[in-house]
């Protein structure tokens, strides 16, 4: 099969190059700087320069490639989680325009199925695990109910296609390498400096996915049923939980405990709401369907 991966240079992409290539498909990479297209070249793909704002241009690579599938994972995020507010306009775009130009390109030339990255972290489970028939956080204040507009309009676009196979993937928060959580990454860095405290009753859940097995289950994706897919691991954890124990795998400092009026005047109402309402995701369906099956967290001392 004749697959094109855009944003195949991030965390998500070179594990999932690799894992295309290793299954014997023949595996394209858009990418448009230099060190990207060396990535793409070294994990298995056939790089090709391109940049989605450039709408003509990524016509004519989809006229040149003609392929199959398209799997979309633009993104433009920052190296620090911290630095995510300036950069998320940029990300919108890229997402919204330049994955719109790929979209609309891979309709012209006929492309089979189309895979989008999607969210499986800001969806609203009213106070219980969300499903794939639970929405987005839209309304949610500040940066977060932008990220979830964007996510809305994304699922909504690869889902109503007209003649296209449309299937989105809400991934939880990716750790591993070359991700923000990670021993090396920059949120664990900011623990070790103090940066992350913990804000209230730190209630939200989150779900997290390792970016191996969320490359496996995109991979999966290719011959599954159409529609949405959680592809989040099987430990849905509180904050107030999960901070402390990431904290002392990472051998940072255990993080300080902020009451919930002085965290509103520091961090303001969407670092509250971070922290203390969001829901985490089942992965029911991805388990039944694209085979997942996720690694333990290994930041809690009994995995």
């Amino acid at each position: 099969m004749k697959i094109l991966v855009a944003g195949a240079s991030g965390a998500l992409g070179r594990p999932l190059i690799t894992r295309l290539y290793d299954a014997g498909h023949e595996v394209w990479g858009l990418a448009n700087r230099a060190e990207s297209l060396e990535t793409i070249e070294a994990h298995g793909g056939h790089p090709i320069k391109a940049n989605a704002l450039d709408r003509s241009g990524l016509f004519a690579v989809l006229e040149q490639i003609r392929p199959d599938v398209v799997i979309d994972q633009l993104t433009s995020l920052p190296a620090s989680p911290f630095d995510l507010p300036n950069r998320l306009a940029a990300d919108r775009q890229l997402r919204l325009e330049g994955g719109g130009n790929l979209f609309d390109a891979a309709q012209v030339w006929k492309v089979k199925r189309y895979i989008q990255q999607s969210c499986g972290f800001y969806l609203d489970g009213n106070n219980t695990l969300a499903t794939e028939t639970s929405p987005l956080r839209i309304h949610a204040p500040g940066n977060i109910g932008e990220s979830a507009r964007m996510y809305a309009a994304l699922e909504k676009r690869v889902l109503t296609a007209a003649g296209m196979e449309g299937i989105a993937l809400r991934y939880g928060f990716f750790y591993g390498p070359g991700t923000w959580y990670w021993p090396d990454g920059a949120f664990s860095t900011h623990m070790k400096n103090g940066d992350v405290a913990l804000m209230g009753a730190g209630s939200s859940v989150f779900s997290f996915i390792h970016v191996d097995d969320a490359a496996q289950a995109t991979i999966a994706a290719l011959a599954a049923p159409v529609g949405l897919y959680n592809v989040v691991d099987d430990q849905p954890t509180r904050f107030c939980d999960w901070l402390p124990a990431y904290a002392c795998w990472a051998k940072a400092p255990p993080p300080v405990s902020l009451p919930l009026q002085d965290a509103l005047r520091l961090a303001g109402e969407e670092g509250v709401y971070y922290q203390n309402s969001l829901t985490g995701a089942c992965n029911r369906k991805a388990r039944d369907s694209l085979n997942l099956s996720p690694r333990p967290q290994p930041w809690f001392p009994e995995n």
